[in-house]
């Protein structure tokens, strides 16, 4: 009877697949932390590492709080991008159609829709519910010139991101003291508000 137990056990765990993570990361409507953001540029010999505080949701989009190297406040919803002004204002970005895709993606990345980011990558999953890897490899012949690959890790929530371009230059973001909640402050609420 162990022996069928532990079977069924391990059958369990093997068996995490797309839809078992994309439900593991919509637990979570919201998603608060810290972040620290390396870019690896080939001209230069050490990254630019960036770093601050961000607020996910599920609903509303992204809120990235830039607090060094220096201090600037983006918000990212899915229909579009705005940057806090010195007044407190938000301030919308001229997006073209490729920043904003490349926002909805971001977005989507960050909040698991496995389902929609098919469309745009070859997916393949690793690991199990508490350590998984996701590698995305594009499809489409415009990302197929800008990413060799995404991937992201994390456990019950994500904990880093990945971005290889293809000219060898990188981008990592790790999510650090990620917490999850069910709602939005009043502050975050006013925010995701512009």
């Amino acid at each position: 009877m162990a022996a069928v137990l532990l079977g069924a056990c391990s059958t369990a765990a093997w068996a995490f697949d797309l839809n078992d993570l994309q439900a593991q990361l919509r637990e979570a409507p919201v998603v608060r932390g810290q972040f620290v953001q390396q870019k690896f540029l080939r001209s230069l010999p050490q990254p630019l590492t960036s770093n601050g505080l961000f607020t996910l949701s599920a609903n509303n989009g992204l809120l990235w709080e830039l607090r060094a190297p220096l201090h600037q406040d983006l918000l990212l919803t899915p229909s579009a991008m705005f940057r806090r002004d010195d007044g407190g204002k938000w301030q919308a970005l001229p997006q073209s159609i490729g920043s904003a895709r490349e926002t909805r993606m971001f977005l989507t990345v960050l909040g698991g829709d496995t389902q929609a980011l098919q469309d745009n990558f070859d997916m393949a999953l690793s690991g199990s519910a508490g350590d998984w890897q996701l590698v995305m490899t594009p499809k489409s012949a415009l990302l197929k010139q800008i990413f060799t690959d995404i991937r992201i890790s994390g456990g019950k929530l994500v904990q880093r991101i990945e971005l290889r371009e293809t000219q060898g230059d990188r981008t990592v973001m790790e999510m650090k003291n990620a917490r999850a909640d069910t709602k939005l402050n009043e502050d975050e609420s006013r925010d995701f508000n512009p």
